[in-house]
């Protein structure tokens, strides 16, 4: 009885070990062996053979300097639909066969970066991209794949770490704009294209500019940007008018602001507020109140006349410098200067001269209002974990702390530069 017993629980655990794990793992390994003939050294007849060899290309982290004319691009930023610098760029390096198909559909895996996103019809003179290149180049090869508006000027090895937009400590942009904007007694084509600047007024423009120097709150200056927001403190290392020309007759400025980060529109913004206060519509005090926080509306100048001019790598080239070459780019400023000349100034002009783009503008500055209003929507208070986007102005990355807009407004143009790690 105890015997029959036992046979038949034998029998029910070996049929239970049909459905087991181990039981799968025998038949798959029963399968795998019977579908190869295989010869006596345990070599199967056939090798797998690969269907596209893949040839292995060693890539290093590379730095490259590019300029643009933006006007008829939708930014520099990658945007499917819509033409943008990155996709042309992307494009040139792949035709060349620098870059992977992989690297191409998904810029990541080359570990693209720029270091300023400008905006639509925002250009540069010298932009700098980071990402994974092999050592040999030519850029001439790339070069004949753009377009005219887009020159890569050089090329540099960097660290493996380099990411362009994180060790930029800083960038330059300048705005150019016809000087007849400042005198608002001027409302003929004619008598603004005699105006030629006083000194007086250089001057009144100096001192307006000046008030943007140190670290302030430029929660106005942007959009959807709340005055309690650490990231609304940038700082401002300079500001001020280059140089003055005449070109087809008509005189022109050329402004130049250095900053360590910029927001969305906030250049633009900072030019819209000086013509106001030039041209008297408003006063040095509304100015003053925008950085407190209160609301104050602020016009946004066109985006015709603004130009990334340089990006700063100081801090890079010193801990870098007896290893990697410099990214001063001086040897290409030659090539910089003649891009500029061939593409940016003559579009900037143009559109000035022909397009009037200022003069349209100044039509709706007439009817500005500085102070809020029911027709105008109040901006929403953002989180300080909000996720942040670039624009023309530059990027958002490694604002002011909030310390340092506390300090600003305690000593002034003594405040010093906001520190940040590498």
């Amino acid at each position: 009885m105890d015997v029959a017993a036992e046979t038949e629980s034998d029998e029910k655990l070996i049929r239970d070990k049909n459905f087991t794990r181990y039981k799968k793992r025998f038949m798959k390994r029963q399968w795998e062996d019977s579908s190869q003939d295989k010869k006596e050294n345990g070599e199967s007849e056939e090798k797998k053979l690969c269907e596209k060899p893949v040839e292995r290309i060693k890539r290093k982290k590379m730095a490259l300097l590019l300029g643009y004319c933006g006007v008829d691009y939708y930014g520099m930023q990658r945007n499917p639909g819509v033409r943008t610098i990155e996709e042309d760029l992307l494009k040139a390096l792949f035709e060349a066969k620098y870059i992977t198909e992989e690297d191409f559909n998904n810029q990541q895996n080359a570990q693209f970066q720029r270091s300023s996103r400008t905006d639509k019809g925002v250009s540069a003179a010298r932009q700098v991209v980071s990402l994974k290149l092999p050592l040999e180049v030519n850029i001439e090869e790339i070069n004949s794949r753009l377009p005219e508006c887009i020159k890569v000027f050089g090329i540099k090895r960097v660290t493996n770490k380099f990411n362009s937009k994180i060790k930029c400590n800083a960038r330059t942009y300048s705005y150019t704009l016809p000087t007849y904007v400042f005198e608002p007694s001027l409302n003929t084509e004619e008598e603004r294209k005699l105006y030629r600047i006083s000194e007086e007024k250089l001057k009144s423009i100096s001192e307006v500019l000046a008030l943007y120097k140190g670290t302030k709150n430029y929660h106005n200056f942007t959009e959807k940007k709340h005055y309690q927001d650490p990231s609304a403190c940038r700082y401002m290392m300079s500001f001020s008018l280059d140089r003055v020309f005449i070109e087809s007759d008509w005189e022109f400025a050329e402004l130049l602001v250095k900053g360590q980060s910029f927001m969305l529109h906030q250049i633009r913004k900072m030019v819209g507020f000086m013509i106001a206060i030039l041209r008297g519509q408003t006063d040095i005090a509304t100015l003053e109140k925008a950085f407190s926080k209160e609301k104050v509306m602020i016009p946004t100048a066109p985006g015709l006349g603004l130009v990334l001019d340089k990006v700063h790598y100081e801090r890079y080239d010193a801990r870098y410098k007896n290893s990697h070459d410099s990214l001063t780019w001086d040897a290409e400023e030659e090539l910089v200067r003649k891009f500029k000349a061939e593409q940016i100034n003559p579009t900037i002009i143009k559109g000035e001269i022909e397009g009037n783009s200022m003069g349209l503008w100044l039509e709706k500055l007439s009817l500005h209002s500085f102070e809020p209003s029911e027709d105008v929507p109040e901006e929403k208070e953002t989180e300080s974990g909000e996720k942040e986007t670039d624009d023309a102005d530059g990027d958002i990355e490694t604002p002011a702390t909030e310390n340092d807009c506390v300090e600003a407004n305690e000593v002034g143009d003594k405040t010093v530069e906001a520190t940040r790690s590498d």
